[in-house]
């Protein structure tokens, strides 16, 4: 495993800065999750990582050896990327042992680390197939084993899952968090833009926003006490109820965030809004409400209790759950 640290680590292209001063550690044996929108620079800080980008300024360490100048193949890791990268007129065997085969490792070597990685991601039925007769979920395993079969000292996972299909998406999901288990001395670094992914997936993730790291928690910490509007609004599906004016106004407060399963619709509530749409996902409803905010209010009901659309509601905050936010965006404390 590897301790990764990046101090003051910066990133142009011409005169264009993407990676703004990133400072962060990420532990030996760590998960660790880069989520932000698009354009915030968690691809590039994970090819900087990687050595397939170089920095423009800071140093990068791993565990203590500053590896800003030394190539990717000198590094301990390997990448798997979502676009799974296989060569196709190879099969499920020799893509898994190109890399070794590259290293010189011997042809008992070569065997023994593809059918432990094979079997490890219940692929070794499929050795003797063609990347064509594979299915996305399939093909991205094995783009996974063939990672794996090196034994880096670092995994690098740049979305890929994004590829794949809805049910593929949650089978590979579980198959990625049962190697990290199998695993627990490699450390991992996960690049995604989804929230299930981040919130499962990660022992820690970093939310990244414009080139800058906005937190870094577990994500627990980032769900229950984010530091930011940014972070309130970004980590969460549905996202948290952001409410100025009046409401705000009432905490001494700018801005005032609320998760959607922290509000009760009850006949007396504090606040009223009109119903816009009800999302009935069987386990549980979401009422979409007009309460005069610039979007609508999001609560969250166990269980299957639509509301009718322009039906006249009322609810209220469960006060132990409210999040309040200064003008600039920040956590009051």
């Amino acid at each position: 495993m590897a301790h990764i640290k990046l101090e003051n680590i910066r990133k142009s292209f011409g005169a264009f800065e993407v990676i703004k001063g990133v400072d962060m550690e990420i532990r030996p044996g760590e998960f660790m999750v880069f989520v932000g929108p698009s354009g915030c620079g968690k691809s590039t800080l994970l090819r900087l990582i990687s050595g397939l980008e170089d920095a423009t300024g800071g140093d990068l360490l791993f565990d203590g050896e500053r590896v800003n100048d030394l190539v990717p193949s000198k590094r301990g890791i390997a990448m798997v990327f979502q676009s799974y990268a296989l060569y196709p007129h190879m099969t499920v065997f020799e893509n898994m042992a190109f890399g070794l085969k590259l290293s010189g490792a011997d042809a008992g070597q070569l065997k023994a680390r593809v059918t432990e990685a094979a079997r490890m991601l219940q692929i070794d039925h499929l050795l003797e197939r063609l990347p064509r007769q594979l299915s996305g979920g399939q093909r991205q395993r094995v783009a996974i084993g063939r990672a794996i079969t090196r034994n880096p000292r670092v995994f690098l996972f740049d979305e890929p899952l994004s590829n794949l299909d809805a049910a593929l998406r949650v089978s590979t999901r579980i198959e990625i968090a049962r190697l990290h288990k199998k695993m627990n001395d490699t450390t991992m670094v996960y690049v995604t833009h989804d929230q299930v992914e981040a919130m499962t997936l990660a022992d820690r993730i970093c939310v990244l926003r414009d080139g800058k790291v906005e937190q870094i928690g577990t994500p627990l910490e980032l769900y229950e006490q984010p530091n930011s509007t940014f972070v309130a609004g970004f980590i969460g599906s549905p996202k948290m109820n952001l409410l100025n004016g009046e409401k705000a106004g009432a905490y001494s407060c700018h801005t005032l965030g609320i998760r959607s399963e922290h509000l009760e619709i009850d006949e007396s509530g504090r606040w009223e809004g009109r119903v816009i749409h009800s999302e009935n996902l069987g386990s549980d409803t979401y009422v979409y409400a007009d309460a005069g905010a610039e979007e609508p209010v999001v609560i969250r009901q166990q269980g299957n209790r639509p509301v009718a659309p322009d039906t006249a509601i009322r609810f209220s905050p469960m006060e132990a759950h409210l999040h309040r936010f200064d003008e600039s965006g920040l956590r009051l404390r």
